[in-house]
């Protein structure tokens, strides 16, 4: 994959002025970034995009002074964010400080997310301060619409705006920068960028240790296993949220079919391996479906070897457990995210109902670890490829070494264009 040189020359220009206006023409004061991102609490996936764009600065652009504008940092995260990152600002919608951060800094970063999540606020930030903005690792999904055509042509032109105005667009799959090409958005730099949640590094060593010795699991001695509903029972979760009687069915039609073959991945593992297995959770739903659709349904003598997790995590305990695994599989995409990015195994399950973030595998080469479970083909193939993983550790781990090195290639690639912008 090559990567385009330059900004256009007039997209260049508009920027010198805006950034000089800010700078002085002196342009001596460190750069300052105003990143949108932190969307929930919920799913430790959404906790880990923030500090892995934020790890991706501090590493590449350490003298940057940046500003989290967040949806929501709540259950301990804010705490969490800042214990890691001391200089951080956090500015919430509608304070003081976020009014401050649209006067004094240079340029707002999108953070990843399943989509153009903050949309309204890049054309908020455009409009007030004609000052430039990125999209950084993110699907572009062609969403299904109930309202008439012309919305819906309406609605899709203006995300196609959003993109088009941005200094570069980064998204985390390659069949996302496809269509946003074809539905005509002219980015000057549109490119394949990993999802920042490679980079989160976020540790709760005391934490995992106590748990692990506890469920008896040893360093390099386990896998991870992540159960998933086709629809996440958010209705369950949070308070408001209306029951979707559709998605309920949907998922209840479903969770066998989806969950089948990880039992058997699991069977393959402790019958064949002196590993244990754990099942545990990326969100606040999955302790439940791990319980029923997994743990209750193995045989008596393969349970005697898995361990389950009765309670939600944060992302720091989470990675220091998935660090010290053999690796990891399962219905989830940003735990084996994570995985990857410490060079740890992880296979990904998808099905229709996901946007197309899971081909992100495909493209950073991690193609044969990728599998569909509305392929019966795919699906009869995953417990065999989970049972390589856990008796071929070695090579498994320098397949993922390989991923990580390329998606941290990426990285640097990307930094060197917000560089060029802010310089």
């Amino acid at each position: 994959m090559q990567r385009r040189t330059f900004l256009h020359a007039s997209g260049f220009a508009a920027l010198g002025l805006a950034l000089r206006s800010s700078l002085g023409e002196e342009g001596k004061r460190p750069p300052r970034i105003l990143l949108r991102s932190s969307w929930q609490t919920v799913n430790i996936g959404d906790i880990a995009h923030t500090p892995g764009v934020l790890r991706i600065l501090k590493q590449h652009l350490p003298e940057a002074e940046v500003t989290l504008w967040p949806s929501s940092v709540d259950n301990g995260v804010d705490q969490l964010l800042l214990r890691e990152f001391p200089g951080l600002k956090i500015a919430k919608k509608g304070s003081p400080e976020l009014a401050q951060a649209f006067e004094e800094c240079d340029f707002l970063l999108h953070g990843s997310g399943a989509s153009i999540v903050a949309q309204n606020d890049l054309i908020q930030w455009h409009e007030k301060t004609g000052k430039p903005y990125g999209i950084y690792g993110i699907t572009f999904p062609r969403k299904k619409s109930s309202s008439t055509s012309a919305e819906s042509d309406d609605a899709l032109q203006r995300a196609v705006d959003v993109l088009s105005n941005a200094s570069f667009v980064y998204f985390r799959d390659s069949k996302s920068l496809e269509l946003a090409k074809s539905l005509g958005a002219k980015s000057p730099v549109m490119e394949f960028g990993p999802d920042g949640a490679f980079a989160c590094d976020l540790r709760d060593a005391d934490l995992a240790e106590a748990f692990l010795s506890k469920h008896g699991l040893e360093t390099g001695k386990f896998l991870c296993c992540i159960p998933r509903l086709r629809y996440t029972p958010y209705w369950t979760i949070k308070e408001g949220r209306a029951f979707d009687a559709q998605k309920h069915a949907r998922n209840e039609a479903l969770k066998e079919h989806d969950h089948a073959p990880l039992r058997e991945a699991i069977i393959e593992v402790v019958n064949n391996t002196d590993l244990k297995v754990l099942v545990c959770p990326e969100d606040r739903t999955q302790m439940a479906v791990g319980k029923e659709m997994i743990v209750d349904k193995l045989p008596a003598d393969v349970r005697k070897r898995v361990a389950w997790r009765p309670d939600y995590w944060l992302t720091g305990e989470a990675v220091s457990v998935y660090v010290r695994s053999a690796g990891l599989f399962g219905n989830e995409m940003h735990s084996p995210i994570m995985c990857i990015g410490h060079g740890v195994p992880a296979v990904v399950c998808r099905w229709e109902e996901q946007t197309t973030k899971g081909f992100m595998w495909e493209d950073i080469g991690l193609g044969e670890w990728l599998f569909d479970h509305d392929s019966a083909e795919d699906q009869q193939r995953i417990a065999a490829t989970v049972l390589d993983i856990a008796q071929n550790p070695e090579k498994a781990k320098a397949k993922a070494a390989k991923a990580k090195a390329f998606v941290e290639q990426r990285q640097l690639e990307t930094m060197k264009t917000l560089k060029q912008v802010l310089s």
